[in-house]
C-alpha cells in the first residue's frame, strides 16, 4: 500500500482529501494547531484499516520545519509516494495595512513551506515514482480584491508547480488543482456576507458553490493512476473562472 501525506488535513478540504486518499493509501494527517481534530481523524481512519492514519503536528515555518516533517511521515511507513500541499493561511491584506508579519504568513504557508516540503521529500517520491498535489487557487490567474500577497503567493505556488514538474520528471509528477467557491471562510476577520456570496454564486455557471468531495476527488484521480498528467492546473470551479 502506497503512503500520502497531506498538510492542513484536520479540517475542512484537507481532512475531506485525506479520508478519500485512504481509500488506498495509508496517510500521514499533518496538522498545525488543531491537534484533537487530527488525531480523531487518524482514529476515524484506523477504525476502518488498522495502522493506516498517523497525526503529525508541524508549524511548517521554516526549512528545517519541513525537513522534520518530512523525516517523520517517512519514517512511518518507509516512504511517502504521494504529498499533497493543502495547508494555506488566507486573509485579506488591503494596501496601506499590510505589514512584513501578513507577507511572512502568507508567504510562508502557500509558497515557502511547499516549495521546502517538496524538496525534502524529493528522494522518497523519486524512489517510488510518486506525485505532488499543490492546492492553487484560481485566483493565482485573477486577482482578488484586497488579497494581493496571498494571490501572489498563489501564483508563485503555480509557477513552483510547473518548475518541479519539468524539475522531477519523469520520476516525480505534479500538479496541482485551484478550486473556485468551495467553502466558505469560517473566522470572522475572513468572513464573506450575504450580499457578496449572492454575487459570487451569480457568477458561477454551474450555479452553486461546490463541495469538499469535488477536490478531494479531484486530488485522487492526479495521484491515483494518472501517470501521464504533469505540470498541469486543474480549475474545480464551476466555471468560475470564465466568468471573474
Amino acid at each position: 500500500m502506497r503512503n500520502a501525506l497531506v498538510t492542513g488535513a484536520a479540517a475542512r478540504l484537507g481532512r475531506a482529501i485525506a479520508r478519500e486518499l485512504h481509500r488506498d493509501h495509508r496517510v500521514v494527517i499533518h496538522y498545525r494547531s488543531s491537534g484533537t481534530r487530527a488525531r480523531a481523524l487518524a482514529e476515524e481512519l484506523n477504525g476502518i484499516r488498522a495502522d493506516s492514519a498517523v497525526a503529525i503536528q508541524s508549524p511548517l515555518a521554516s526549512q528545517a520545519d519541513c525537513e522534520a516533517l518530512a523525516a517523520a511521515a517517512t519514517a512511518q511507513w518507509g516512504g511517502i509516494d504521494a504529498l499533497v500541499n493543502n495547508a494555506s493561511a488566507f486573509h485579506p491584506t488591503p494596501i496601506g495595512e499590510a505589514d512584513e508579519s501578513v507577507w511572512d504568513e502568507l508567504m510562508g504557508s502557500n509558497l515557502k513551506a511547499p516549495f521546502f516540503l517538496s524538496q525534502a521529500l524529493a528522494p522518497s517520491l523519486s524512489r517510488d515514482n510518486g506525485c505532488i498535489v499543490n492546492m492553487a487557487d484560481i485566483h493565482a490567474e485573477r486577482p482578488m480584491p484586497q488579497h494581493t500577497i496571498y494571490c501572489a503567493a498563489k501564483a508563485g505556488l503555480v509557477m513552483v508547480t510547473k518548475s518541479l514538474a519539468l524539475e522531477l520528471a519523469p520520476q516525480v509528477r505534479v500538479n496541482a488543482v485551484a478550486p473556485g467557491a468551495i467553502l466558505w471562510p469560517e473566522s470572522e476577520d475572513e468572513a464573506v456576507d450575504s450580499e457578496t456570496q449572492a454575487g459570487i454564486l451569480q457568477r458561477i455557471p454551474m450555479g452553486r458553490t461546490g463541495r469538499e468531495a469535488d477536490i478531494a476527488r479531484t486530488v485522487r484521480f492526479l495521484v491515483s493512476g494518472q501517470d501521464y498528467i504533469t505540470g498541469q492546473v486543474l480549475a474545480v470551479d464551476g466555471g468560475r473562472s470564465l466568468n471573474i
